[in-house]
């Protein structure tokens, strides 16, 4: 039976050591600073997680290592999109092999494909596993959006769900204006924690939240806060979540900026895969005496 994605699932950074490969250690000390903080599954290998800059061998490796390390602690959701539907079958079939419980992908990147062409590449997806298969809408980074009518059509090819990193909530709305009626089992899962609470509110079951990557507390504690309705306490914290993510947009690379964060909290991740390159100092230092200000550090 598929485990059941929900709540706080952060795009897991991945470790790398100075020479680029994958570094293991780091990684399970993650995983498991994760399950500690709360975290109620893991997005690998997806924006924050460098996949799109690493060799399918090396993706294979982190599916690998995050679901023995997980133990059937948290749900796993691992993004397979690359250039290729080739490649991404092969990822895919590796990921479910491995054990993971979802599929995530993006479009087929760099080139501009139509919706045809899109629902294809899905399709394909969807007829080589038996594990669920959502979609991972990120227009800006893969140069292709998933509009509501396109969504329906990847619904009825098969797709079980989408994480939206469209970052608009009337849009996410629009999604579940879409599916809801005809597709109940539809889920959706929002790719941002700047609109986490009001998207909850409009039927989003989880928030792919890259803040979750250094501080999953805080993440947790509202959605804690939503299933509780308790809503003082959780507009209250959806406010210092805002304040929280403009101080990790401090530096110019969000994906670095948890590296520098996650080290300021005592977790060795190594440093980021290259071309991205770590925080300056004085940068990290800015955004490491903001989170300080606010009691997250």
């Amino acid at each position: 039976m598929t485990r059941e994605l929900y709540g706080i699932i952060p795009p897991l950074t991945t470790p790398f050591t100075p020479e680029g490969n994958v570094y293991e250690a780091g990684l399970r000390t993650l995983v498991d600073f994760q399950v500690a903080g709360g975290s109620h599954g893991l997005f690998i290998c997806g924006t924050y997680g460098s996949g799109p800059v690493m060799t399918l061998e090396e993706r294979k490796r982190v599916h690998e290592i995050v679901v023995e390390q997980v133990a059937g602690r948290m749900t796993i959701v691992a993004h397979v999109g690359t250039t290729s539907t080739e490649q991404s079958v092969e990822l895919a079939q590796h990921a479910e092999a491995a054990g993971v419980d979802y599929i995530a992908s993006v479009a087929p990147f760099y080139l501009h494909h139509d919706a045809p062409t899109i629902t294809q590449f899905f399709k394909d997806l969807v007829d080589a596993v038996k594990i669920p298969v959502y979609v991972y809408n990120n227009p800006k980074a893969s140069g292709a959006d998933i509009p509501p009518a396109l969504l329906r059509r990847l619904a009825e090819v098969g797709v079980q769900g989408i994480k939206d990193s469209g970052f608009g909530y009337i849009e996410f709305a629009h999604f579940v204006l879409e599916l809801t009626q005809d597709y109940p089992d539809f889920r959706f899962i929002v790719g941002t924690e700047g609109f986490a609470l009001p998207a909850f509110m409009a039927g989003a079951s989880g928030c792919v939240s890259g803040l979750a990557n250094v501080f999953p507390e805080v993440m947790v504690a509202l959605w804690d806060a939503w299933i509780a309705r308790d809503y003082e306490k959780a507009q209250m914290l959806q406010m210092k979540i805002l304040k929280a993510r403009k101080f990790l947009h401090i530096p110019s690379s969000t994906n670095a900026a948890c590296y520098a964060g996650l080290h300021a909290r005592g977790i060795d991740v190594g440093v980021p895969k290259r071309p991205v390159l770590p925080v300056p100092e004085d940068k990290a230092e800015q955004m490491l005496a903001a989170f300080r200000e606010i009691g997250l550090l």
